[in-house]
């Protein structure tokens, strides 16, 4: 395990994942917060399982990897760090990904507690502080009843965050079309997934293949899809682009997805 003595000192022990990179230690790069506009055109997810991305084009790909799942209960923030290796090259630029969820597919409904947004908010903000990462992601499918709470976290968090950090947001499809509680949510980027979207997939699609763009603006310079699936549409090359993949990065899959999205 690799860790600067900022990491080992700073954040708890639940954050303190295998983190590796090859070659020699680099400094943390900052990104502008202009529309992330300084992140590489194409970002790999990397979910909770070991990925050895050190092969990688650090001009062409970034990675945005799972640090940690928070799940709000009925009155507390529960933590699941990442178990799991990532290894990247020295140059490659990182995100840090909080997945957060909700407990209302179990029945119990959270609490949305002003002290679980605090904590919340906390947790989020310290993945920043881990080793080489650049931005911040959140992924967080807010119900309806949830978005008031949410909006007060990324508010909060944009505050916690330095000026210079991206702070990015995955958006479910159906957020940015005709759907307009995006507007005041201090984000860099919303970014649609364009995948796995249930009853909504085929609707959002052909409005999508038929030439249409997401109206909401914060959807507007990236999006997301999945490896596995078929590439329905392409909005050019300044659209930022994330691909999902459910099993562990090869270097011949990587490869495979570049000559896709060159045609």
């Amino acid at each position: 395990m690799r860790r600067t003595d900022k990491l080992s000192n700073l954040l708890p022990a639940a954050l303190s994942f295998v983190f590796l990179f090859s070659g020699c230690h680099r400094e943390v790069r900052k990104q502008a917060r202009a529309g992330a506009k300084d992140l590489p055109p194409v970002i790999l997810w990397a979910w909770e399982r070991p990925e050895n991305l050190e092969f990688l084009d650090s001009q062409r790909f970034g990675v945005a990897f799972l640090a940690q799942t928070l799940t709000l209960t009925a009155d507390d923030v529960v933590i699941n760090p990442r178990h799991q290796p990532l290894k990247v090259a020295p140059a490659t630029t990182v995100i840090a990904v909080t997945r957060v969820e909700s407990q209302k597919k179990t029945g119990q409904k959270a609490g949305l507690t002003p002290a679980q947004r605090e904590k919340l908010v906390t947790l989020i903000a310290r993945t920043h502080e881990l080793h080489s990462v650049s931005a911040i992601q959140v992924d967080f499918d807010a119900a309806v009843s949830e978005r008031d709470f949410y909006r007060g976290v990324l508010h909060d968090l944009r505050q916690k965050l330095p000026a210079d950090v991206s702070l990015s947001m995955t958006a479910l499809a159906s957020f940015c079309i005709g759907d307009r509680w995006l507007d005041d949510l201090p984000v860099d980027e919303a970014v649609p997934m364009i995948f796995r979207m249930g009853a909504d997939d085929k609707r959002i699609k052909s409005f999508l293949v038929e030439g249409n763009d997401f109206p909401e603006a914060l959807c507007q310079t990236s999006y997301g899809i999945a490896f596995n699936e078929p590439i329905a549409m392409k909005f050019g090359e300044k659209r930022r682009l994330y691909v999902f993949d459910e099993h562990a990065w090869t270097e011949k899959d990587v490869a495979l997805l570049d000559e896709r999205l060159r045609k």
